[in-house]
């Protein structure tokens, strides 16, 4: 399997999570954002949407590639059931993926590099809109993530939600949040970064990685 991957892409270090969690080796392709590799005909041509994170591999002589953080995980999570980062009850599965979503479409989107780009060339503030938004959707998570957490976000094991949540709370501290009234949110973080599979797809630690932010 290749990743397509760029070390601070909160999307891709979702799925470099999941790969790293269920042992799966890869090669890891760089896209560099900033330099707008993802807009080059080559990438573009097999993205058209011209994201990352794209996961590309061999099967039955088939080039197959998918997109999108939550549907590559899915794949995954189907694909190498164990060990597993969804519960086996179906409500805590559903929740699970509830919780990633609200991160995914809820929170994340607002500090995405393409978003943050145009409302600065139409002279928005992006600062202001960061710190409006995010805490919004912050305190969300926090409130309904405290129904099923136990170690992590739902009981005692990773799921999809904690997949999201690590990134996004790396983005909330990149952008200045005060994470204070997030204490549920923090400490689950902090359980999973002692993870070695959390470690292992830390933005730090990708060959990509530039030595100082952005």
């Amino acid at each position: 399997m290749k990743l397509y991957s760029y070390w601070r892409s909160s999307s891709a270090w979702r799925v470099r999570t999941g790969l790293a969690w269920k042992g799966i080796p890869y090669t890891y392709e760089a896209v560099h954002l900033l330099k707008e590799h993802q807009h080059q005909d080559t990438y573009r041509g097999k993205n058209p949407m011209g994201f990352v994170p794209m996961l590309e591999w061999e099967e039955g002589g088939t080039t197959r590639r998918l997109t999108q953080s939550m549907a590559i995980l899915d794949y995954l999570e189907q694909r190498f059931p164990a060990p597993p980062l969804l519960p086996a009850d179906p409500f805590l599965r559903a929740r699970a993926r509830q919780l990633a979503e609200m991160v995914n479409s809820g929170i994340q989107p607002f500090q995405n590099l393409s978003t943050l780009g145009y409302i600065k060339s139409i002279g928005v503030d992006d600062r202001a809109w960061i710190q409006h938004f995010l805490p919004r959707g912050l305190t969300a998570l926090e409130r309904v993530v405290q129904e099923t957490a136990g170690k992590f976000c739902v009981g005692d094991a990773p799921s999809f939600a904690d997949v999201y949540l690590v990134p996004q709370l790396y983005g909330a501290r990149r952008f200045k949040i005060d994470l204070a009234p997030f204490p549920t949110l923090v400490r689950i973080d902090a359980a999973c970064e002692a993870l070695p599979a959390f470690q292992a797809a830390h933005p730090d630690r990708q060959p990509d990685a530039e030595p100082a932010p952005r």
